[in-house]
């Protein structure tokens, strides 16, 4: 078994939830976990959409990590 300690330099996270307050608390977990990977936010993307199955809002965040 052989073990490769590669750097990672990029990372792309997509998140979702039906509430706005609930999106914002796992995107900033989020960005905790990786601030011990060394990566920093590049660009957030977020976009609202209705979920007419549950007839509620569903907002969702692309969030891309990169190091410096």
């Amino acid at each position: 078994m052989e073990i490769s300690l590669d750097i990672i330099k990029d990372k792309v996270e997509c998140l979702q939830a039906y509430d706005f307050n609930e999106l914002e608390r796992v995107i900033e977990d989020r960005i905790g976990m990786n601030k011990a990977l060394l990566l920093r936010v590049k660009q957030v993307q977020h976009q609202v959409t209705f979920d007419p199955f549950r007839n509620k809002m569903l907002y969702s965040a692309v969030v891309h990590f990169s190091a410096e």
